[in-house]
């Protein structure tokens, strides 16, 4: 079984961090989405940056975490004030 520190840009400090949010497999995270599971996890009080947001997407996309900043910034961070938005309701 892989596990999330083997995906593609994360590794053993991302894999703790996302367990601390409640996000244990790949199945969950995909499930969540790469925006969603990073506002889980700076609920947790977690110091993490952006840099996570990048490398969850580029890891359930299969690409290097600095094309998704690089492509897909405006998109993510969009998204992410959204589901903050969303939390604050």
């Amino acid at each position: 079984m892989t596990r999330i520190a083997d995906l593609l840009n994360l590794g053993p400090k991302s894999q703790q961090m996302l367990a601390q949010a409640g996000i244990h497999t790949i199945e969950q995270l995909r499930e969540l989405g790469a925006v969603r599971a990073y506002v889980r996890v700076k609920l947790t009080g977690a110091n993490s940056s952006l840099n996570l947001l990048w490398a969850m997407e580029g890891a359930l996309s299969g690409r290097h975490w600095q094309e998704v900043a690089q492509h897909d910034r405006l998109r993510l961070l969009l998204e992410l004030e959204n589901a903050e938005n969303e939390n604050r309701r």
